[in-house]
């Protein structure tokens, strides 16, 4: 086995590992969108938010007029004020729950996960096509010439405004293809793509793809590493859906099949 495909046999192990693992896709019981007042979250029927699992009273949220959420414990525990952040939402935890607040286009919803679930090991196998060593691409990194907003649309109908600065520009089969980066890091800047797969064999809607080794000019496009999105795993995920630029004509038969 070449060096290639061992490091892609470990990249699948950490993919399943990051899956299943407690804030994994895979354990999220609740994601419930907040307003401005307050509310109490629990187990117990009596909760404004009534959770399957957990302690019976987690505490209370209290949103203000101008969006900031204010977390108070109901085992008496000082209040926190959660430091909002669309990159890395505030978590706590409570009992068995992890628990914390995303937010989306200003808005903010408390996602919960059970770190107890049985649900990851439920997974069924996830189905990979053969390793294809052509479809890791070297491709060109071009700069816009001035930042491009454009709104993308989600698996739950909600569009929202990103920026787009790049695109990778690569030769397939004698065709050149482009795709933009509307999501992920300058050090690994995710596509979210559609190709002619998603008719027969890749989940419908999506999959992910993170570039790898970028460089001033160059970046690493490995579509063996194409991921289904977590929305294939739970109804609790909002997902990007590609842009018309990243709905390729092709079939990449590479990466991650659709779900069983």
């Amino acid at each position: 086995m070449t060096d290639y495909a061992h490091s892609y046999e470990d990249w699948k192990v950490r993919r399943l590992a990051a899956l299943k693992a407690p804030d994994g896709w895979l354990n999220i019981i609740a994601r419930v969108w907040l307003s401005e007042g307050t509310v109490t979250v629990g187990s117990a029927a009596d909760n404004d938010i009534a959770l399957s699992a957990g302690p019976e009273h987690v505490g209370s949220l209290m949103q203000d007029a101008s969006g900031g959420v204010t977390y108070t414990p109901a085992n008496g525990g000082p209040a926190q004020v959660l430091a909002l952040n669309t990159k890395k939402p505030p978590r706590f935890t409570a009992g068995n729950l992890l628990l914390e607040v995303t937010t989306l286009n200003g808005e903010n919803a408390l996602r919960v996960r059970d770190t107890t679930s049985d649900a990851p090991n439920h997974l069924a196998p996830i189905e990979y096509f053969p390793l294809d060593p052509s479809w890791r691409i070297v491709a060109r990194w071009v700069p816009l010439d001035a930042p491009l907003g454009i709104t993308v649309d989600t698996s739950k109908s909600i569009p929202t405004e990103v920026e787009v600065t790049h695109k990778a520009v690569f030769e397939r089969d004698g065709q050149t293809y482009e795709l933009v980066a509307t999501h992920g890091t300058p050090q690994a800047p995710q596509f979210v793509i559609r190709d002619l797969t998603s008719r027969d064999s890749t989940y419908p809607a999506c999959r992910f793809v993170y570039g790898e080794e970028v460089t001033q000019d160059s970046i690493v496009l490995d579509f063996n590493k194409a991921l289904n999105p977590p929305c294939a795993f739970t109804e609790h995920a909002v997902c990007p859906l590609p842009p018309p630029e990243n709905v390729l004509p092709i079939r990449i038969e590479a990466g991650e099949k659709r779900l069983k």
